[in-house]
């Protein structure tokens, strides 16, 4: 039985990630901030809370990582750990830095120091390439950060670069896309529209507000996207994959949809809010996958508007 370390098991990945290791035999541990007072309110939803062995671990403090790697004695990690939230990256951005940065270089050294083998991969981000224009951006394409949160992000790949290269550890990093699903916080817009849609479809009156909805992104669905995690551990050599659905639309279109799948018009209820908007964002979003097609056997299964649809219907599960 192969075991797994999870860091940031409750969150939206990391507990689909838990359920599909699980799923293949996996003995899995999974770390969080405090592991006595959290509620693992996603690992509960999935029915698999009482198979997994949670630890309490701070990314950031180099004892806590090396205790709980020596505990676990995992043959793969999976970094999913750190602030989560591009809005609040720019209101908490030395958190942003720390949990993301700093705690990715910690797993690295721990597992440098301790020696073994361990195989090591590390959540990257789409948001680092920036504004890359309408050019689709895959692994060659070069970063430009926007924000506190891909500026963490940024760091923590070279981080894992450099230590591949340096010292023969088998890391990698998946840049990932945006991928949603009903386990999504509603602090993340994609969760926020479907919860007003389904909410103001049973007659409340009040609108749904939001920032800037021209934005353009690659919308994906969540349980494939830890598939592709997977996937990359499993490859006889570490390297770094962009994982996308590689169809691009803007948020209006997502809104729209949204408000479509509960009858509405959105256009009555949606108001867009200058105030909203972030001090430096992503235009457009859009992302060339074939190298983890060609290498991976990957390709997203879900668009967009399968997306939308799943999460409408089990929102409206919940409220009924």
């Amino acid at each position: 039985m192969k075991t797994a370390l999870i860091c940031g098991v409750s969150g939206q990945d990391g507990a689909y990630l838990a359920q599909l290791l699980l799923d293949r035999g996996y003995q899995v541990y999974g770390t969080s901030r405090d592991a006595q007072i959290s509620t693992f309110r996603n690992l509960g939803r999935l029915g698999i809370r009482d198979r997994i062995h949670l630890l309490s671990m701070a990314p950031s403090d180099f004892r806590s990582v090396l205790q709980v790697l020596t505990k676990a004695q995992p043959q793969e990690i999976y970094n999913l750990a750190g602030q989560s939230s591009v809005g609040l990256s720019f209101d908490q951005p030395v958190e942003t830095l720390e949990s993301i940065a700093t705690g990715t270089l910690n797993l690295l050294e721990a597992i440098r120091f301790l020696g073994g083998g361990i195989k090591f991969y590390n959540a990257g981000s789409s948001e680092c390439f920036g504004d890359a224009g309408h050019a689709a951006a895959d692994e060659t394409t070069p970063f430009r950060p926007r924000s506190p949160y891909a500026v963490a992000k940024a760091a923590a790949f070279w981080e894992v670069a450099n230590y591949r290269e340096a010292y023969g550890l088998f890391a990698c990093s998946g840049i990932l896309f945006n991928h949603e699903s009903p386990l999504r916080p509603q602090r993340f817009v994609t969760q926020k529209i479907i919860a007003a849609a389904c909410r103001i479809a049973q007659g409340e009156a009040t609108p749904l507000e939001l920032g800037n909805i021209s934005v353009q992104r690659d919308w994906g669905w969540a349980p494939e996207y830890v598939e592709a995690m997977y996937r990359m551990v499993q490859q006889p050599e570490a390297d770094d994959y962009v994982i996308a659905t590689g169809v691009t639309i803007s948020l209006e279109d997502f809104v729209a949809h949204a408000f479509t799948c509960v009858g509405l018009n959105w256009q009555d209820h949606v108001i867009s809010d200058p105030t909203l908007f972030r001090p430096t964002d992503i235009a457009v979003g859009r992302a060339n996958p074939a190298k983890a097609q060609r290498q991976l056997g990957w390709e997203a299964q879900y668009q967009w508007t399968d997306v939308v649809r799943s999460m409408v219907e089990v929102q409206q599960g919940l409220q009924a």
